[in-house]
């Protein structure tokens, strides 16, 4: 869950920086409040990674920690509708991403998506879908996460909605 966060922290920092300040910016109109204009802005950034993670399927389900390395490829799109709302969409994709299991010397191809929706005026809702697959060597060692979460929260704070569906399967 700390990397949802983590998600949600980059995508409101790349809005803010890319689209915060806008060189016509508009004062108040008629004394009717701001003026916003609907703005859009796509990002492509490529994150080199090396992790170890465990692997309970591993070793004939003794397990084993598998070092991974290679690229994450995240593409950010960000709407300001012009009301004073933003509208995220993050994907993330591991591109060449392998390891080798430091028990076994399996082999293991990382593949899969993340991919997180938010939206906020005042109050924010939030859809995050991952899948997630560690493909190893040989019979009953392939990882596969799936979880979809979702959360919308008022504008006073209150949660009115929190919804975590998350599974892990060894095939």
């Amino acid at each position: 869950m700390h990397t949802k966060y983590l998600t949600l922290i980059a995508a409101t920092a790349f809005a803010m920086s890319s689209l915060g300040c806008q060189d016509n910016a508009t004062g108040p109109a008629g004394g009717s409040g701001p003026s916003f204009s609907a703005e859009t802005s796509t990002q492509i950034v490529v994150n080199a990674i090396s992790i170890t993670k465990f692997v309970p399927c591993a070793n004939g389900g003794l397990g084993e920690d598998v070092s991974l390395s290679g690229d994450i490829h995240s593409v950010f799109h960000v709407t300001l509708d012009g009301s004073g709302g933003a509208h995220v969409v993050v994907i993330h994709n591991p591109q060449g991403v392998s390891g080798t299991g430091l028990t076994t010397g399996a082999k293991y191809q990382g593949v899969g998506t993340h991919q997180d929706v938010f939206n906020a005026t005042v109050g924010v809702e939030e859809t995050t879908v991952t899948t997630g697959q560690l493909i190893g060597q040989g019979p009953g060692n392939n990882l596969l996460i799936h979880d979809i979460l979702h959360t919308t929260v008022l504008a006073n704070g209150v949660v009115t909605s929190f919804h975590d569906n998350f599974s892990i399967e060894c095939r």
